[in-house]
């Protein structure tokens, strides 16, 4: 059975918790803004992204409360002062984070009520967050409304003036390290999501290459009962099917048994050993 919903016609009940339940992770943003009294304002949003690199510009949504229709204080700030610090969340302070979230009066500096730590910038009005690893000082360069109902988003347009890293989350080659990170990101309802080694993997990318495609793999592994969508993937990496070598691990091997120890070499990585037992 499918569950369908037509927006079409209407069909919009419990819309929100699908969409915020089914994409996912989402990556926090945290933001701290200030109105044009000056007054600071910190809040999270996971309608959030990274979406050009030159020039640097991140994006996050305000959505009007679905009940009230009202703005969030964020987005006035940012119509008022058109600047933004965007910093991430790490699960040290979650629960900070969450606190930051409730729907305080205007003019409550969730920083207070947060406790977390103002740190001035060096471009900007509004502040950094000292307990993030990363903080980014941005100019808004556009807002864009996409709708006056309630749960209608306003995407926040903000481009990166300067990026401040903390260096423990560094590895020894200077890149960030997603370990020592340790990110947080939000899934529906209130589950969120941690960083641990069970929940990363690495897929090497073939930005030097292009792979020949699961339609170009021999019919025998194509249609291959054993290996999943995934483990073709990995096999159609390749630009072209390898040359063979002789192996005795192939001797006397069905074709189901080939298969099977090639998907636990492919467990393993080693995708050009499996390649020599399956041809």
């Amino acid at each position: 059975m499918i569950k369908t919903l037509d927006i079409t016609k209407g069909e919009v009940e419990g819309l929100y918790g699908i969409l915020s339940a089914a994409v996912t992770p989402r990556p926090i943003a945290l933001v701290s803004t200030v109105d044009k009294n000056g007054k600071p304002n910190l809040a999270p949003f996971s309608f959030f992204n990274v979406f050009s690199v030159n020039p640097p510009i991140m994006v996050f949504s305000p959505v009007k409360s679905g009940r009230f229709g009202t703005n969030k204080h964020t987005l006035e700030n940012v119509t008022e002062v058109k600047e933004c610090v965007i910093a991430l969340v790490t699960e040290d302070i979650a629960q900070q984070v969450s606190l930051a979230s409730c729907s305080f009066d205007k003019g409550v500096n969730e920083f207070d009520k947060s406790g977390l730590t103002e740190i001035k910038s060096d471009l900007i009005t509004p502040s950094r967050i000292l307990e993030s690893p990363i903080n980014f000082e941005c100019r808004v360069n556009d807002i864009i409304t996409l709708g006056d109902e309630g749960g209608a988003g306003n995407l926040v347009i903000a481009e990166i003036l300067k990026v401040h890293i903390n260096e423990d989350i560094l590895d020894n080659e200077g890149t960030i390290d997603p370990f020592k990170m340790r990110i947080v990101s939000r899934y529906g309802a209130n589950w969120y999501g941690k960083t641990t080694k069970d929940s990363l993997y690495e897929i090497a990318k073939p930005i030097s290459r292009t792979g020949m495609g699961i339609d170009k793999l021999p019919e025998n592994i194509k249609n291959s009962t054993i290996l999943t969508g995934n483990e073709l993937a990995i096999l159609a990496s390749a630009e072209n099917i390898p040359t063979k070598i002789e192996l005795n691990a192939r001797e006397n091997k069905t074709e189901e048994e080939k298969h099977i120890f090639a998907k636990e070499l492919l467990s393993q990585g080693k995708s050009e050993d499996a390649w020599q037992i399956l041809i």
